[in-house]
């Protein structure tokens, strides 16, 4: 099989995983796509990665830390503060209602989130990690993971049910 090949199939296996991490990170669909095609071509052009059943993890480590960097850019400083500038303010209750689509109040729930509690949420109940292998990937002690977990579903628990409750009144 030659390198291409096993390429193309470690990008049909991995490619929607590493998308959904890159998306909660980056909250872009473009940017999302663009790290993972990012991260394929480095690991293209990487010679010293050696096959230890730790693949999953080995990609979703560097979307991670590509996402991370991106964070840290003045490339997504300068978006922000445009969006901030010359946007919209956030979509509107009527907005969310006209949409009444369960899986989009989720995702726009858990976007809401802070980084440490959105990263624990998706990896457990998303990509249904368990909490040790979160701890690994993240090199965090479990007790943070659990914590954050924790943190994360009380701050979705009361972001769903204000949603909830605004349905029930208005709609």
């Amino acid at each position: 099989m030659s390198d291409n090949e096993k390429l193309e199939q470690l990008m049909a296996i991995h490619t929607e995983q590493l998308f959904r991490i890159a998306y909660y990170y980056t909250k872009d669909l473009q940017i999302a796509e663009d790290i993972v095609q990012d991260v394929f071509i480095k690991f293209y052009h990487q010679k010293h990665y050696e096959e230890r059943g730790e693949m999953k993890a080995y990609l979703a480590r560097m979307t991670i830390n590509k996402c991370k960097d991106y964070l840290k850019s003045w490339a997504y400083r300068k978006i922000t503060l445009q969006h901030k500038f010359f946007t919209k303010q956030k979509s509107t209750l009527q907005d969310t209602l006209i949409r009444q689509d369960e899986q989009a109040l989720l995702d726009d729930a858990i976007l809401s989130l802070p980084l440490k509690q959105r990263e624990a949420i998706v990896y457990f109940y998303l990509e249904e990690m368990t909490i040790k292998e979160i701890a690994e990937l993240l090199a965090i002690p479990e007790g943070t993971v659990k914590s954050r977990l924790k943190k994360g579903k009380e701050l979705l628990k009361g972001e769903l049910q204000h949603i909830e409750w605004e349905v029930l009144f208005h709609g």
